[in-house]
Formats: structure tokens, sequence, C-alpha cells
């Protein structure tokens, strides 16, 4: 009985771990793939949706220690039409610093980036696929437009949009949320369907140094412009996915957390068990002198050596399951992509105070059981 019982909490702890380095996994593969486009730091007007940007400021951010890079964004909602079809997307104008800011240009599956004042542009793998286009289709040309800012009523279409040809030189794949949004262009070819002046832009993104203190150089953004921008980091520009993948890692651990609960019933019975069977041997030891208090601590101690022991043994069992799909891929999602695993330190210390707890407390309730009447009754 007390075998079955260890083993069950051996199993349920070595469990509790493999899943929540598996989500581990999961959430560096799903971030990893929104680092490709996301800055270090992304730069954003504090109202309004576009500022004034010069060489000059351009020059301040540069000589903040820790800012490698700075990149010029226009965004805006675009309709795109191609054949007869038009789909909404949202056009994002960059400079020629911004291959250096992000990777993007390693995500481009077909054709190649764009070439500067080309009327070009790289669309996401949804948006080809949904309006039929490819790459470098001169035949039948892509056309964007763009609603004119302003008031009044609309008296025809060339009047209400700013319209231009581009072509397609290439698709990009990162995830399906981007891949059905996103169409690159230069920033020229932004401005101009924004209408915008000289110098006037949507965003910056920054890229800094790998050991950089990014709430140093927020807190120098916003003395050298004070008021004027909202400052995001990598994690700040994904709060929803991160929200969703920290949700679900709670939800997966109080489920498995019940699991353990169940495995320790266990434990309670084989405790319940153990104090039935030598209630010879506890007659004689209270008879000795021993009191009741003293006798509850010993199967306490037993208990919590059960779960304790039992927790770290199936901790190391599962550290060496998710070591050997590190090493090995012993499960893969597609013929070429291993189920995504993540060892963390944290993830350590929650298996081994769940278990420590729960495996404490179930102790405590088996080992009340007895009493001072209950050993004179034998």
């Amino acid at each position: 009985m007390t075998l079955i019982a260890a083993s069950g909490v051996v199993i349920a702890s070595a469990a509790l771990f493999i899943v929540l380095s598996g989500f581990a996994g999961l959430k560096e593969y799903s971030l990893e793939f929104s680092s490709f486009v996301d800055p270090d730091l992304k730069v954003l007007p504090s109202s309004g949706k576009s500022f004034s940007f010069n060489a000059s400021d351009a020059e301040k951010l540069l000589n903040i220690e820790g800012v490698q890079h700075i990149s010029k964004t226009i965004e805006e909602r675009v309709v795109l039409e191609f054949d007869n079809k038009r789909k909404l997307a949202t056009l994002k104008g960059v400079d020629n610093n911004y291959e250096t800011v992000t990777a993007i240009d390693s995500m481009v599956v077909y054709g190649q980036w764009f070439t500067p004042q080309a009327n070009q542009i790289v669309s996401g793998w949804g948006i080809s696929n949904h309006l039929s286009f490819g790459v470098l289709d001169y035949g039948k040309t892509i056309r964007i437009y763009v609603p004119k800012p302003g008031k009044g009523q609309i008296t025809s279409v060339r009047a209400a949009f700013n319209s231009i040809k581009v072509v397609n030189v290439g698709v990009f794949q990162i995830n399906e949320s981007l891949d059905n949004e996103i169409v690159y262009s230069d920033l020229e070819t932004a401005a101009y369907l924004m209408n915008f002046s000289d110098n006037q832009i949507s965003s910056l993104e920054i890229k800094t140094d790998k050991n950089a203190d990014l709430e140093h150089i927020k807190e120098r953004i916003n003395s050298l412009f004070p008021n004027q921008f909202i400052i995001k980091n990598r994690t700040e520009l994904n709060d929803s996915l991160n929200k969703m993948l920290n949700t679900e890692n709670i939800v997966v651990y109080l489920i498995f957390t019940l699991v353990i609960i169940i495995a320790l019933f266990n434990v309670i019975g084989a405790i319940i068990m153990m104090i039935l069977d030598k209630k010879e041997s506890l007659r004689t030891l209270f008879n000795l002198g021993f009191t009741a208090p003293h006798i509850k601590q010993v199967f306490f101690l037993q208990g919590s050596l059960m779960t304790i022991l039992g927790g770290l043994i199936g901790l190391f069992l599962g550290f060496v399951i998710i070591w050997l799909q590190q090493q090995f891929n012993l499960v893969m999602l597609t013929p070429s992509l291993p189920y995504p695993v993540a060892i963390e330190p944290m993830n350590f210390v929650v298996v081994i105070l769940t278990i420590s707890i729960l495996g404490l407390f179930s102790s405590k309730v088996a080992s009340s059981r007895i009493s001072k009447s209950l050993i004179k009754s034998y």
C-alpha cells in the first residue's frame, strides 16, 4: 500500500513538471516568432497618431547609452485590391534601418525584401493567399487605398481615397495573426498615402544592446522628450499573447494540482491502513510512555517523508524526460519540428512547494486520526 501511494506521488510530480516545462517551451516558441518583428523598444505618440521627428532628435536618441539603432515607421489601416478582390490590412512603412532593428528579412520565404523608392511591398502569407497574388506579378498590379483625412461630404471615390499601384516582391511567414494582417512598404510610400509631411512618422522602433537596461533607456527618453511618448518593451507589445499563455499555464497547473491531490488520497489511505495494521504496537508504545501526540508525530513524519521524497524522485524523473526531449527530440509535432520544452528554475520551485505543502497537509489529516481513546480501544 505504501509503495502504491508513493508511486502515485512520483508519477503526479513528474507529470506536473513535464507539463509546466512543456508550456514554458510553447511560450518561448510562440514569443520567438514575434521577436522577429518586435523591437526591443517601441516609441509611440502620447496623443494623436503621428509626431514629428528630425535628425537632431535622432541624434539625441542614439547618444543614449544602450541604444544601437533606431528605425522610423508609419502604420495605417488600408484596403488592398487585386483582381477585383479586396482585403483590409495594416500597411507598415519602414526606413532602411528597419532590417537592423528587427530580423524581418529572415522571415521572407518567397521573393525578397523590397527596394526603397520602387513602389514595392512585402506581404504576409495569409494576405497573399486571400487575394491570390504571387511575387513579381507585373501583369496585374496591386492597388492600395487609404482614406484621405478631412471633413465634409464624399463626392467621389477618387476624392475620398489616396491610392497607389504597387508590386509584391516578397512573402513573409511568421504566425497566423501577422501573416493575415501586415504589409510592408518603404517609408516614402506610406508617407505619400497618409499625406504626411517631411519628418512626420507614426512610431520609432529601437534596437538596444544585449545587456542594456531598458527601464533606464525609457527614463532617458522621457527626460529628453517629456510627456511626448509612450514607450513599450517587447513584453508590453505582446501583452494579450502573454496574458493568454500565462492564463493557460495557470489553468493547467491547477488541473495537475488536482491530480496530485487525488494521488495524495492514497497517502492518507496508506497511513490510515498502517495505523490499523500496527494497532498492537501502538498500544505497546502507549503503555511504555508514548503519548498520543508523539505517536501522531511518527505517522506525520512518515507521511511527510513519503510525499516529499516521492516528489523529489518524480521531479528528477520529469527533469530527465525533459532533458531527453531537448537532446533527442523524442516527441515530434511535425516531421521537422520537435515539441518545444524549456527547463526553468521556477518550475522546480513550483513542483517542490506544491508537493511539500499538499503532502504535509495530507500527512497531518491522516495522523490526526490517532487519539488517546482510539489507542486505548485496541
